[in-house]
Order: structure tokens, then C-alpha cells, then sequence
């Protein structure tokens, strides 16, 4: 198991995720954006925004993908 903050996948906060997985973490990261943002959290915004709407663009969401994936990977494990 590892762990990656919200700010590590590019939201503004330091609540931790974790995950046997890259997928794992940013799975969990896109439920945090989305229930934060639903409970009125603004801040959050922006980075549920991104998380949206990266799959618009998928040269460049496939470019994070395989960078978190590489960070994930390069975590020690808890």
C-alpha cells in the first residue's frame, strides 16, 4: 500500500489517499474532489474542474496518467 496527498495529484489539500495502486489513489482522489466541491468546499474547485476535464484533452491526460503512475511507483510503501 502507498499514499499520495490531494496536492501530490494536484488538488490544494494534504488529505492522504491510499491504494495498492496508482489507479487506487487517483480513484480516490476524483470521489474526494467530487464530494468536497458537492459540500460547497470552493477551494476544490479548480482541481475537480481539472480532474474533469483532462480526459477533454488526451495527449495531455494520458501525460499525467503515466506521470502519476511514475510517482506512485517511485513511493515507498507504508
Amino acid at each position: 500500500m502507498k499514499t499520495m496527498s490531494c496536492r501530490q495529484l494536484g488538488g490544494p489539500c494534504d488529505l492522504d489517499h491510499h491504494g495498492e495502486s496508482a489507479d487506487d489513489v487517483i480513484k480516490a482522489q476524483d470521489r474526494h474532489l467530487k464530494d468536497v466541491v458537492a459540500a460547497g468546499d470552493s477551494v476544490h474547485q479548480a482541481a475537480r474542474d481539472n480532474m474533469k476535464g483532462r480526459w477533454r484533452h488526451p495527449k495531455k491526460s494520458m501525460d499525467w496518467y503515466r506521470d502519476t503512475k511514475k510517482a506512485f511507483s517511485d513511493l515507498p510503501d507504508d
